[in-house]
């Protein structure tokens, strides 16, 4: 293996980018590690730690991804990835915790503070609008890692403040 590198594209979403990337990737020997997409708008995110194969540089990886019809007028960004790619305990998700309901600024500041507060690790985040029969509704998905001797009250703090607010909230132990 040469090195780790981090792979991130941002383009307009559509059909077939996930497996276009990966298929590419694979072809070109990488291995993934951790990786996410998501649709953000109209646009589509992926980024990947991967593996690359001995000869094969991050240029190498950006130049091809850049050629690929499904990104077409994408940002590609290839970098070397410093970091270790073996998640430490504080990814390793305990938690899920969904929050709904009517759009509220500051709302995602508010509820990551409490989970600070009781040294919860935020490992994913995942905010959208969705349209709902009375308008919009804004939903936020967490997946947290919160110590086992702080879970019940950090869940309770969140599903406190949701009812304050008057928005849905819904916990998942794993």
């Amino acid at each position: 293996m040469s090195g780790l590198a981090l792979v991130s594209t941002f383009c307009p979403d559509r059909v077939g980018l996930v497996s276009g990337i990966t298929g590419h990737l694979f072809e070109l020997g990488i291995n993934l590690r951790d990786a996410t997409f998501a649709s953000l708008g109209s646009g589509a995110e992926f980024s990947a730690v991967c593996e690359l194969p001995g000869g094969l540089s991050v240029d190498d990886v950006q130049g091809s991804l850049s050629a690929l019809p499904e990104l077409a007028g994408a940002e590609v960004k290839v970098t070397p990835f410093a970091f270790d790619p073996v998640p430490g305990p504080q990814a390793l998700i305990t938690h899920r915790v969904e929050v709904s309901g009517g759009d509220q600024p500051g709302l995602v500041a508010r509820l990551s503070e409490i989970f600070t507060q009781f040294a919860a690790n935020i490992v994913r985040l995942d905010a959208q609008t969705l349209p709902d029969r009375d308008g919009e509704r804004y939903a936020l998905r967490f997946s947290v890692a919160i110590p086992p001797e702080r879970a019940d009250v950090c869940l309770s703090a969140i599903a406190n403040t949701a009812e304050a607010l008057s928005l849905n909230c819904k916990t998942e132990a794993l």
